[in-house]
């Protein structure tokens, strides 16, 4: 027969309240008892019954994740992460698309689709944190932007990471420095204007004056606007000696055409992106980029939202608010 929460509880000598908490992935568990209930539930093959569970709570098991377009690599892979993660706890996601249109985001806060789910996970574009007000359903955000209204909110450094792809390309001697990926005018809320000012002022740090010909903008941030940007920096004659790529599918997109239009990456322009996607490990050359840490959000993102679902609705929660650490990943297009 299959292993049951108290069998887990008897061989690792802890009440069944503490196997259930250890179970739940609750944070007050000494990390001793926290041991012994893994090795017990390791030891016993025991799964916890989650539809059972989730009858005798009243829910669904059912978790949404809402995200711009998922043929943008980044939102694919942050689905992918996001879906593992919540599997890890026995949820069910369900996928849902808003193109960025605020309206569209608005649709899904009142719609039947998302009052059959347990929760929402949000990759907002367009709305704020004052309309989460009419929201059946806990909402934590997963985004890239910077809201000081209180609010849920997995984030990644923006900041700090494009300053960090900036100054990289700078310690290699590089003082001519192209940006592409910049919109004309605001676009919602998304990371653009804060990795856009990051590298204005890694520049000005390094006594390097900003030069406007030197930033195309562009429309959707996929590799065509990619190969389209470095194309219209060669058309024009601008000297440049490094690319910085908003994220990765435009510095993918602008390294292919840059190769071949005869450009020697990274001798003649060093490149360098954002994001880490998986493709960026198999281009030619391999792209350095900034790894923002889409694991440690995903699984941020899922584990609040479990527990304001968790949470008594008599109890008042603090929101949170996670800033997960990137890091700078080198490979041979920043590679002399």
């Amino acid at each position: 027969m299959a292993a049951t929460l108290r069998d887990v509880a008897r061989v690792a000598d802890v009440s069944i309240k503490t196997a259930s908490n250890v179970v739940n992935d609750y944070p007050h568990v000494r990390p001793a008892t926290r041991q012994r209930v893994l090795e017990a539930i390791a030891q016993l093959s025991y799964r916890p019954n989650m539809t059972a569970r989730s009858l005798r709570m009243g829910r669904t098991g059912v978790i949404c994740l809402a995200v711009a377009e998922l043929r943008q690599s980044y939102h694919a892979e942050l689905a992918d992460a996001v879906i593992r993660a919540a599997a890890d706890r026995g949820l069910v996601v369900t996928v849902e698309q808003t193109n960025g249109s605020r309206e569209r985001e608005l649709e899904l806060l009142s719609s039947a689709r998302l009052q059959g789910t347990d929760g929402l996970i949000l990759v907002p574009l367009g709305i704020t944190p004052d309309d989460l007000i009419a929201a059946p359903v806990p909402v934590v955000f997963l985004s890239e932007a910077v809201f000081s209204e209180p609010v849920d909110h997995v984030t990644m450094m923006n900041l700090a990471g494009a300053r960090a792809a900036t100054d990289h390309l700078i310690s290699l001697g590089r003082r001519h420095i192209a940006l592409i990926g910049a919109r004309g005018a605001p676009h919602h809320h998304g990371s653009e204007p804060l990795r856009t000012e990051a590298y204005r002022a890694a520049l000005e740090a390094a006594g390097i004056p900003f030069r406007e010909e030197l930033v195309v903008e562009t429309g959707p941030w996929n590799r065509a606007s990619g190969a389209e940007a470095a194309r219209h920096l060669l058309d024009r004659g601008v000297r440049f000696d490094a690319l910085f790529g908003l994220n990765d599918d435009l510095a993918l997109g602008a390294m292919r055409e840059l190769v071949a239009s005869g450009v020697h990456v990274p001798d003649d322009v060093a490149v360098i992106g954002f994001d880490n996607l998986d493709a960026s490990q198999y281009s030619v050359p391999t792209l350095s980029t900034i790894d923002p840490g889409v694991e440690q959000m995903a699984k941020a993102a899922v584990r609040v939202l479990t527990q304001r679902i968790e949470q008594p609705a008599e109890e008042p929660a603090t929101p949170e608010k996670i800033e997960v650490p990137f890091h700078l990943v080198q490979r041979e297009s920043t590679t002399v």
